[in-house]
């Protein structure tokens, strides 16, 4: 089984794979689609789209987690973050891919125990788990391997 995990950004979205095999996980990578800030939202929602598709292509996963919107003070990126996992969901659903998903608290406390943790403790703990190096400038992948762990927790555990 693979668990494809999703940190939707309208700049930056991280994706992780986990590969499954009897409860335990046996391989996992990560990257990061990268988008210019200067451009249009619209194109931006199009890179994202595309690019999503050709994930779920090359790694057919059978699973998705896709973290929800974290409601911050700015309204506007709120906004264009939900437009981002609009179009992430689309993706993922016309692929008939079964897809979770988990706020950012729960994501924190299934990968470190605590719903208050860090970017930094998270990470730290993904690194640990996972037994993987991860480029610093990758950091909204590791938030994608932290939400395919929540799933993968989900599904061990229950």
């Amino acid at each position: 089984m693979r668990i494809l995990g999703i940190d939707p950004g309208s700049q930056n979205c991280g994706y992780g794979i986990l590969e499954i095999e009897n409860r335990k996980i046996v391989a996992a990578g990560c990257d990061v689609i990268r988008m210019k800030p200067s451009l249009p939202l619209t194109e931006r929602l199009v890179t994202v789209y595309t690019e999503i598709k050709k994930i779920v292509e090359e790694y057919k996963p059978d699973l998705a987690a896709v973290e929800t919107i974290f409601y911050g003070e700015n309204v506007k990126s709120a906004f264009s973050l939900g437009h981002v996992r609009g179009v992430i969901l689309l993706a993922l659903a016309e692929n008939n891919i079964k897809i979770m998903e988990f706020s950012p608290r729960e994501v924190k406390k299934s990968v470190v125990g605590n719903g208050n943790a860090s970017k930094e403790q998270v990470e730290y703990m993904v690194k640990r788990i996972l037994k993987i190096e991860i480029d610093k400038k990758t950091r909204d992948a590791t938030d994608a391997l932290a939400n395919a762990l929540c799933l993968f927790n989900k599904i061990r555990f229950h």
